[in-house]
């Protein structure tokens, strides 16, 4: 299967530059007249009732100055206690100095004896002051120079921090992430004081202008794996990335596999322990979901709390989540192979159940079983789409309603309700979303696998399936390790969890600069 071209040979725009369409329209850097440049920031930005504007005159020389920020992005205490008030009452220096508005480091030298913000910076494009104005920040412009100071102001609306509702464990930290980029870091930050923890800031986007963040830790990562996620991001050209599943997409070797080929999170603790292995986060402003990368399918089926157990019973847990991943995805397709193709194998007193239960049912195994995981899957979406507390009440008693009503109508038989229940409570036990999907999509393709060819069709869609994991990599790792290529470091924390004592190296499949994890 073809993947992806991920070479970056042509000219690229730069991620932070202002978009296409406004580029040829208005000049990329300022100039010494403050009100040619507050016009040229009104076209860029537009004549929005949110983009404020503050002009003032500030020193004994009454230089004229302007603030410019977008309302509701900004905290206006910071404006006003460590700019407006700082500038225009509580500066000596500024009221007594006879300060010469031609100078080009006048912006500097507030910066350094007035302003008292925490966070300064001096630009002199258009580019930089929109992006900075648009994402929260204060720029104060000055008559006579052409630069212009920007004050972090940012203050967004934003929820609090919660348990994670896609990934609730019993044992464990309940802080989950939220949509705030920064918030999240610092969640990161709190787990791992090292400063060896790298964050490379960049923005994604040619409008919507997202602030995306790769995290590493140097001396663990492969700086070869760093660099393929940089490029891979710097390949995208797009006008918006609107939450982390597109930036997944865009970014992954195989697009046309089930499987996600990077992992997403709410949880700060999990990704926190893929840093320490050697693996890249991606942080994406606006999503409370982070990716990390890369993943192998073994990895997809392992819990959070698997650790924060005792071996024997992470081991024992774990073990029986590969159980109910083989019964979500073969039961139905066995079943209708040994019904419709070997009956012989199914012992006797079963097989005499089994016809006496389907006895005046008009259809085969397939379309009985078709109608059945149909239902089911609109039942668990629309189960989704409402209301929690009407929600669960529409799956359950959905399910039970319908699946009695249609045992009683003689349209499936009563083994064949088990078979789809036990199948869709298997699917719920499978930790990753996503993974979830992926069963559901193969549970049908073995179906229609079994009702071609019986057991040697189920069999031959097996070894697809498995040539399908060998083949796939995930950023340079394949898919299917450790089972194969096989890696026998890694099987201590496989199927069966070796206590933690055993479990010194990380994996080897991520050839981490430093593969000692305890000593």
């Amino acid at each position: 299967m073809k993947q992806p071209n991920f070479d970056v040979q042509k000219d690229k725009q730069s991620q932070n530059s202002l978009p296409k369409a406004n580029q040829s329209e208005f000049p990329l850097e300022l100039t010494p007249q403050l009100e040619q440049n507050l016009q040229t920031i009104k076209q860029a930005i537009g004549q929005n009732p949110d983009v404020i504007i503050r002009q003032m005159e500030i020193g004994s020389n009454r230089i004229k100055s302007s603030i410019v920020y977008v309302d509701n992005l900004v905290d206006k205490q910071t404006i006003q206690s460590d700019i407006l008030r700082v500038l225009l009452l509580e500066w000596p220096e500024l009221q007594k100095t006879d300060l010469n508005s031609d100078l080009p480091e006048l912006a500097t030298y507030i910066e350094q004896h007035a302003v008292s913000a925490s966070e300064t910076k001096i630009g002199n494009t258009l580019d930089t002051l929109c992006l900075s104005v648009l994402s929260g920040d204060t720029v104060l412009l000055l008559d006579g120079s052409k630069e212009f100071l920007v004050i972090g102001s940012r203050k967004y609306p934003a929820r609090s921090i919660e348990e994670p509702e896609s990934e609730s464990v019993v044992r464990g930290p309940r802080e989950g992430f939220i949509e705030s980029i920064r918030t999240n870091l610092a969640l990161v930050r709190l787990r791992i004081k090292d400063t060896n923890l790298t964050f490379q800031s960049n923005f994604i986007g040619r409008r919507g202008k997202k602030e995306v963040v790769v995290s590493y830790i140097k001396g663990i990562a492969r700086q070869e794996l760093v660099d393929e996620v940089n490029k891979r991001l710097a390949c995208i050209d797009i006008d918006d990335v609107e939450e982390s599943g597109q930036l997944e997409q865009l970014i992954e070797d195989n697009v046309f596999s089930p499987f996600p080929q990077a992992q997403h999170t709410e949880r700060p603790d999990r990704v926190a322990s893929a840093l320490l292995q050697g693996k890249v986060a991606i942080f994406l402003d606006g999503t409370p979901f982070v990716l990390y990368v890369p993943v192998t399918f073994s990895e997809l089926l392992k819990s959070p709390e698997d650790k924060y157990e005792r071996w024997m019973m992470g081991s024992l847990i774990r073990a029986l989540r590969y159980v109910t991943a083989f019964i979500a995805v073969f039961l139905p397709s066995l079943y209708i192979a040994l019904v419709s193709f070997h009956p012989g194998l199914i012992p006797t007193k079963l097989a005499l159940s089994i016809a006496a239960s389907r006895e005046g049912v008009p259809f085969p195994a397939l379309v009985e079983a078709f109608v059945m995981e149909v239902t089911i899957e609109v039942l668990r979406e629309a189960g989704v789409r409402l209301p929690k507390p009407v929600g669960q009440t529409v799956g359950i008693v959905g399910g039970l309603v319908i699946g009695e009503a249609a045992v009683q109508a003689g349209i499936v038989s009563p083994i064949m309700v088990i078979i789809v229940a036990l199948g869709a409570i298997s699917s719920f036990s499978i930790p990753s979303y996503s993974v979830a999907i992926a069963f559901r999509i193969l549970r049908f393709l073995m179906m229609l696998a079994a009702a071609v060819l019986g057991l040697y069709g189920v069999i031959i869609a097996y070894i697809l399936l498995n040539i399908h994991l060998v083949r796939m990599h995930s950023f340079g790792t394949v898919f299917s390790t450790p089972f194969g290529p096989y890696k026998l470091r890694d099987w201590k924390d496989l199927i069966m969890r070796f206590p933690l004592q055993l479990i010194k190296k990380r994996p080897a499949s991520l050839k981490s600069e430093d593969e000692w994890r305890m000593s």
